[in-house]
């Protein structure tokens, strides 16, 4: 027995119902990219606070930031084994 097809009006209210979803869903998306984006901080704040830093200026400290933000701390680690200082 072939099923009775959908309404068009349940179908638009099913239309709609799915829309909210995925609006919710974009939205949820963007939170956890944002966190993730963000997720090294707390671990860097927290070794900045134990170490010693020499006086720097706002654009060094953007600099290094920025480069951290670019690069990943993988790279920016790895570039400063060249110094001698990074473990």
């Amino acid at each position: 027995m072939a099923k009775r097809p959908k309404s068009l009006e349940a179908i638009r209210a099913e239309k709609s119902e799915l829309d909210a979803r995925m609006k919710e869903l974009r939205r949820l998306e963007k939170e956890a990219l944002e966190a993730e984006r963000d997720a090294g901080r707390a671990p860097l704040i927290a070794a900045l606070e134990r170490i010693k830093i020499a006086a720097m200026s706002q654009g060094e400290a953007k600099a290094i930031a920025k480069a951290i933000a670019d690069h990943g701390s993988t790279k920016v680690v790895a570039a400063l084994s060249s110094l001698g200082t990074a473990s």
